[in-house]
């Protein structure tokens, strides 16, 4: 897909802060951090969201999914961290480029969703 903000990013074409790439995945930091360390891990294939994968990219979520706590650590999330997948319009998905937020810092992060 060639307009996807994401996709763009992933080849270079749109500037971003990495922490990480190789053949199949894309790391970089969020524009609007929620938290004092917020990234963003791609798969640079183009997956619309979570709802569009199928069996064939059990690989490359498994290797997406592997490298996460990796990175984490990189970034200084040593007492742990919110990962947080948005999918489609009712998961407030803002680009439908799959992606998975890491978010952490020094404090504990608030409640995931507001209780009622």
């Amino acid at each position: 897909m060639t307009d996807c903000i994401f996709c763009k990013i992933a080849r270079g074409e749109i500037p971003s802060k990495k922490v990480y790439e190789d053949d199949d995945l894309f790391a970089f930091h969020d524009i609007h951090p929620q938290a004092p360390v917020h990234f963003m891990i791609i798969p640079k294939q183009h997956i619309a969201s979570l709802d569009h994968a199928d069996a064939s990219h059990a690989g490359l979520l498994g290797r997406l999914f592997a490298k996460v706590g990796e990175l984490a650590r990189s970034q200084g999330l040593t007492d742990g961290f919110r990962t947080i997948i948005n999918t489609g319009r009712v998961g407030r998905q803002e680009v439908y480029h799959l992606h998975v937020h890491i978010l952490g810092g020094s404090e504990p992060l608030g409640s995931m969703l507001p209780r009622s």
